[in-house]
This record gives C-alpha cells, structure tokens and sequence, in this order.
C-alpha cells in the first residue's frame, strides 16, 4: 500500500515540475513575430516605438510571406514558436487545421488596416492603364486560345501591344511575389478569378472540373514574362531601378515610400490612391491582419503591451504615425472592436 507520505511527496515533485517549466516558458523577454512582408514595414516601425517608450528587449520580426509565416506560426505553442504573423489575408481553413493539430486553438484575428496592391515603374518610363483582362492575359501561363478556337494554349504575348493596342509596344517583364506571398493570393483572387470567369470556356470549365480551372486560373507563367523577386518589396523596387523597361507588383506602402523613383498604373482607369482604396474603389484593394496566439500572452514578456502600442490612436489612428507607412486606417469603429481582440480583458 502506498503511504500518505509517498503520495504527498510524489505530488511535490510533480508540483516542482510543473512549476520549473512555467518559471522556464515566463523567461522569454522578447517577442518574436513573423510573416508578410507587406506589412513588415508597419509592425517595424511599432516595434521601435514600443522600445522606444517601453524600454523593452526588442522583439525579432523578420518578413518571410504571408503564406511562409503562417506555416511557421502553425508549428507549434512554446517560447521557439513565433508568437504572431504578419498576414496580407485571413487564415485559411487548411492553415487553420494545422494550428489546431498543433495545438494553437482559436488564434487571435486583428484587422489592422488596409494596403493596396499595386502595379508600378520608373517615373521616367511609360505609363499604363491597365484593364483586368489586360493583365490576366500578361501573367496567366495559359489562356483561351486568341485564334478562338475552343482550346487552351500557352501564352503567347511577349508585348503588351500584342494584348491590347492602347498599351506600349514594350516587352512585357513583370517582377512579382512567389507562391508563398499573401500579395500572390490576392492577384488570384481578385484578378485572375474573375477574368478566368469571363471567358466562356473557362467558366463552363469551373462547373465540370474545379481542379482543372484551378491549374488554369491560378498558374503564373514561366516562360520570363513573369519574374519572383522574393518576398522583399525593398528588393523590387531596386530591381525596377535598373530595368526602367520592367513592371513591379508592390503593396501601396512601398509606393508611397518611394513616390520620387516610382508611379503606378492605372487598373479600369482607377489609381490606387488613399481614398480608393479605403473605400474599396480600388480593384486590388486588401485588409492587413496579425494573428496571434493567445496561448502566448501569459508566457512572453511584452506581448499585451507591444499590442496595445499597435492598437493605439497614435500608431493605427486616422494620423496615427502608421499612415505615413502606408497604411489605410480603420475607421473608429473597427478599431475599436478589433482593439478588443487584442487585448483581451479591456
């Protein structure tokens, strides 16, 4: 028979346990944030004036896409796992599945703002207005065939004379995001979707065989019409510099910082300006997210605090200091409601 001392003494010990690994998760002094590389720019600039104010250990925040930093966030709960991402779209269901097998339940959604995608070039090169059509014709490794035969075939435009006669008679070179980046899914959504859809073809092709429109719809091409120029938009934008004959695709932020090199084309004659896309004029226009864990918020030092400097008038607020980074704000509202989400318990 176990002895009442053999019990208690068994409970210490696992009481002593528990207590040297809750002393070991509360030891990380700094916060550690991963994702889009869209909103880097903006958690950056909060995460200077958080230690600025605070004092704090800076947190480590390194851009890696929206679709890299979800994967990463996923992996797991615990002081090696980042405690948020940075997301230019909301989690999907599958990346939600991969949280929940690892134990992330309900992660936390913040909206923090809105960008833009935005297609630009040198301010010295020509200028574009571009259709939907025009520019799902550009990237699209496949389309209906010009002849109007009912068939598929590679793309064969290599200028953007060839789609349309109102634009440049310019070799079309167009340096964009990869596979992994929030930007990417964005352009699929609101740009090749529906220009897929509006050719008969296709759209018949959506109702009998969705993995088959998807392979069509949602494909890049790869014959060096199309560059991936990584997740760093500061990349790109140094890329445009040297080849003023290129397109780049760049989130809003990055055009505004660099209004004196850099201008942008037109979608449906539409510029993406800051009231147009607040309002959603603007065909590519896009909320910013941070998701994080709320497993986190009791093990890492700072996390309520760094989120409750984002979440300020000053920082996201109408001419809170983020606007000059290119963020489209909330309105009072939705800042509101959202602050809440973050700082659970106000």
């Amino acid at each position: 028979m176990i002895k009442t001392w053999q019990l208690l003494t068994g409970l210490l010990f696992s009481m002593g346990i528990m207590a040297s690994t809750a002393a070991q998760q509360q030891q990380r002094d700094y916060i550690m944030i991963v994702g889009s590389s869209t909103a880097f720019p903006m958690v950056s600039t909060v995460v200077e004036r958080f230690v600025r104010k605070t004092g704090a250990r800076s947190p480590v925040v390194e851009a890696m896409g929206t679709g890299g930093g979800f994967r990463f966030f996923c992996d797991g709960v615990g002081l090696e796992m980042p405690d948020i991402t940075m997301a230019s779209r909301k989690l999907n269901e599958a990346e939600l599945k991969q949280c929940e097998s690892n134990g992330i339940q309900n992660p936390v959604e913040v909206k923090i703002g809105y960008d833009g995608i935005v297609f630009v070039n040198t301010k010295d090169a020509e200028s574009f207005d571009f259709s939907a059509r025009d520019l799902y014709l550009a990237l699209a490794r496949e389309i209906p065939d010009p002849s109007g035969r009912a068939e598929l075939v590679s793309n064969p435009y290599s200028k953007w004379n060839e789609i349309s006669e109102s634009l440049p008679a310019l070799p079309i070179k167009i340096l964009g995001p990869p596979l992994s980046s929030g930007t990417r899914d964005i352009l699929f959504e609101k740009l090749m979707e529906q220009a897929c859809a509006d050719h008969a073809m296709l759209h018949d092709m959506r109702g009998k065989d969705a993995d088959a429109y998807n392979e069509h719809c949602y494909t890049f091409r790869e014959d060096g019409a199309y560059i991936e120029a990584g997740e760093n938009d500061a990349r790109i934008v140094r890329k445009l510099s040297q080849d003023p004959g290129a397109i780049g695709i760049l989130g809003y932020n990055f055009l505004e910082r660099n209004g004196d090199l850099l201008k942008a084309a037109t979608i449906d004659s539409i510029a993406p300006e800051f009231e147009m896309i607040e309002d959603s004029s603007y065909p590519l226009s896009r909320p910013l997210y941070l998701y994080i864990k709320r497993e986190h918020y009791p093990l890492v030092n700072g996390l309520s605090e760094f989120l409750s400097e984002f979440t300020s008038d000053a920082a996201w607020g109408d001419d809170g200091y983020l606007i000059d980074k290119g963020l489209i704000p909330l309105s009072a509202e939705e800042r509101t409601s959202w602050r809440k989400r973050a700082l659970p318990g106000t």
